[in-house]
């Protein structure tokens, strides 16, 4: 079963489109039909599957998820206790923990089965620029 990882470079909070580099590792790796598992190994950052036609979507989504968790330098989060990274720390791991670190898509005549407005997106929660890995994995 193909397997490989990609390395995302981020510059912030925001999300990041790799639609295109998933495209390519179906096409390469000549499966007409399966499922491409997309993980990423980190506990700051998530993936979503949204649209990619409109760029205020994007937009949209990173403030409100600055509204619903703010930093933990706001007043708000005075409850926070783990900040050992800054004050995005702990917010960037509550944004990950309300979205998915790991999804699905299924695949068929050699190509991704997204609809027509669908891209597949990191999404970075942590204000400063990352490196971030993640594993495509195609199987039956």
């Amino acid at each position: 079963m193909p397997q490989t990882m990609l390395t995302l470079s981020t510059r912030g909070q925001g999300l990041y489109e790799f639609t295109d580099q998933a495209n390519a590792f179906v096409r390469q790796s000549g499966m007409e039909e399966g499922l491409l598992t997309v993980f990423v190994r980190h506990t700051s950052c998530s993936l979503l599957v949204q649209e990619n036609a409109d760029p205020d979507v994007k937009t949209d989504l990173n403030n409100f998820f600055r509204r619903l968790v703010p930093p933990s330098s706001d007043p708000s989060m005075r409850w926070v206790i783990h900040m050992s990274e800054g004050p995005d720390d702990m917010p960037a791991h509550i944004k990950a923990a309300l979205n998915q670190v790991s999804i699905g898509i299924p695949v068929g005549n050699g190509r991704l089965m997204l609809g027509t407005w669908q891209g597949i997106y990191l999404f970075e929660h942590r204000d400063r620029p990352h490196r971030r890995d993640v594993v495509l994995h195609l199987g039956p």
